[in-house]
């Protein structure tokens, strides 16, 4: 994470030691070392976000002056000098850089107590990347690496994939250990961006391409998180949906650290293993099913897996003092089980509340990335009830409620029952599209209108002779179309609440919708891409697709859940 040159000293070995020993520490301890450190979010290839005050910060020796530089020599050259405080920290703040530079540059840091250099550094657009396995989601994998990783070509589009740190208390920086899957700034190049988020590099290359800036993507994703991961504890203490999530949580906990806490769980691990050993002995002996496994993880300190406010403490927090552009959120998937439903009509806005106070950025701009869906569609009462049915809602209302935020739709990429779509490529692009007219005000080709993101949005129906007319918000439904001309993904209801499969003609001229079924003779509701694994192909003239509605409000009951969800009032 960049060249370390130490300051010449006699004991300048042992420091060494010490230095190393506090690198791998989630928390810097001045009782460790008094060595110059510099928050390991800085390294050799990164990106600084453009047009905004740059932000360096770090650890040292009480009171010695800090003295940062970059690009010194050139137009470009900023420079700054700090007083470390009484408990050896510091932070930096250059003067904002007016433009992108694609000319790498070094970043100095130096005091009495040694000097780091970054090189290669550039100046563009920085965004994180956060959710779960969605967006964690590596180009190596989504349906198109076999074209993608051998002709990336980008060397200024950069990534960092942050580590995975659960943790109870808030942490200042992240670690960096040899093998983790974090660590140095990578380029989008052919033996560098195999691991770079998929989602990530497509909406980056778009961006790349259209701004002609270098483009910084900070991967904080982790699969199988919630949004009340991504939380602080202080916000969601005031949920009362969140109380059973910290009462079971504190019990593992204490369950843990009585049990003797590493030593003790190491123990029980051992013990479960060979008790596990003989009875798959036993079994094969007996021509049965072999038991399974007992899975380590579930031996390993509550404190560092899933937990409230967890993943914000250990992944988010150590970054938060950075200037960047924007967020890519992708998240909602493990929301979506059993009844995690009922805490994320407040657990998910905060996410995007609580992320722009620690930036400090109160309009910062939010891409909500919608789930799809996954499994197998069932009965029609099964589908319509289903929790992505909700997620997806509470996403659509976040999005409509909360300033400076987009929705992106993805619910037409999954072509089968699986729970991670292949397909990155069209939702990076759609992201990007909402980045480039939203967040950069960038107008159509040769149009002083603005350029194009929303698919057709729902925005209100009658009823007359037994068929209900929908009609869109303006200017997102030109050219409404039916993909191949095929009626799925629409549903019918009356006043019997019992949803039926309808039929739809397309009404060019006002672009809007006739929908209807010879089933329901009295329609009240309607409703579209409403399932747990949507489909449908309706869209607009640029192929945006539209976003899944409803035009009633009637309470959804889940599966696997007590209790009803409606709509939470504004």
């Amino acid at each position: 994470m960049g060249t370390r040159i130490m300051a010449p000293t006699p004991d300048r070995l042992p420091r060494l030691l010490l230095a190393t020993i506090g690198s791998l520490a989630l928390s810097p301890s001045l009782e460790a070392s008094q060595e110059l450190r510099v928050a390991n979010l800085f390294g050799d290839h990164m990106v600084l976000q453009r047009e905004k005050p740059i932000r360096i910060w770090g650890w040292g020796a009480p009171g010695e002056e800090i003295r940062v530089g970059f690009a010194m020599g050139t137009t470009s050259e900023r420079k700054g000098t700090v007083q470390a405080t009484p408990d050896g920290q510091w932070e930096v703040t250059l003067e904002a850089l007016p433009s992108a530079n694609f000319v790498g540059s070094d970043l100095v840091v130096e005091s009495d107590g040694g000097v780091h250099r970054f090189v290669d550094v550039l100046v563009g657009d920085v965004w994180v990347c956060g959710g779960q396995s969605n967006m964690e989601w590596t180009l190596r994998s989504s349906r198109d690496a076999d074209l993608e990783v051998e002709s990336a070509d980008m060397q200024e589009v950069r990534y960092l994939r942050l580590p995975k740190v659960a943790h109870l208390e808030p942490q200042e920086d992240f670690p960096v250990r040899a093998g983790e899957n974090g660590g140095p700034w990578r380029r989008c190049i052919p033996e560098e961006a195999a691991d770079c988020t998929g989602v990530g590099y497509y909406f980056a290359r778009r961006m790349r391409r259209r701004l002609d800036v270098p483009i910084g993507l900070i991967d904080a994703s982790w699969g199988g998180t919630m949004a009340q991961h991504w939380v602080t504890q202080d916000t969601l203490r005031g949920f009362p949906e969140m109380q059973s999530y910290f009462d079971e949580f504190e019990a593992r906990l204490s369950a843990w650290r009585e049990g003797g806490g590493e030593e003790g769980a190491a123990l029980r691990y051992a013990e479960d293993v060979a008790a596990w050993e003989t009875a798959r002995a036993a079994a094969v002996a007996a021509g049965e099913r072999e038991p399974r496994r007992p899975d380590k993880r579930q031996y390993e300190d509550p404190a560092a897996q899933g937990q409230p406010g967890g993943m914000l403490n250990g992944v988010i927090r150590p970054i938060a003092r950075a200037r960047v552009r924007g967020v890519l959120f992708y998240q909602g998937e493990n929301n979506s089980f059993g009844e995690s439903w009922k805490p994320f009509h407040q657990t998910f806005p905060a996410v995007i509340s609580d992320w722009r106070a620690l930036f400090d950025e109160p309009q910062l701009p939010f891409g909500i990335i919608q789930i799809a869906g996954w499994s197998n569609r069932r009965s029609m009462t099964y589908d319509m009830n289903h929790h992505t049915n909700i997620v997806r809602e509470l996403q659509h209302i976040t999005w409509q409620r909360t300033a400076n935020t987009g929705l992106i739709v993805t619910y037409d990429t999954n072509s089968n029952g699986s729970i991670h779509p292949g397909r990155k490529l069209p939702v990076g692009e759609r992201a990007a599209r909402w980045a480039l007219s939203e967040v950069h005000g960038i107008k159509r080709y040769r149009s002083d209108e603005a350029l194009e993101w929303r698919g057709p949005l729902y925005e209100s129906m009658q009823i007359e002779a037994g068929k209900i007319t929908i009609r869109f918000v303006q200017d997102t439904a030109n050219g409404l179309r039916l993909d191949q001309d095929e009626e799925v993904g629409f549903y019918v209801a009356g006043a019997d609440k019992e949803f039926h499969h309808a039929r739809v003609r397309v009404q060019g001229g006002d672009s809007s919708l006739v929908i209807w079924s010879d089933e329901v003779p009295e329609p009240v509701a309607a409703r579209y891409g409403w399932s747990n694994l949507p489909a449908g192909g309706l869209m607009n003239s640029r192929e945006l697709p539209a976003f899944p509605f409803r035009t009633d409000t009637w309470p959804l009951t889940p599966h696997q859940s007590t209790g009803s969800y409606q709509v939470p009032v504004d």
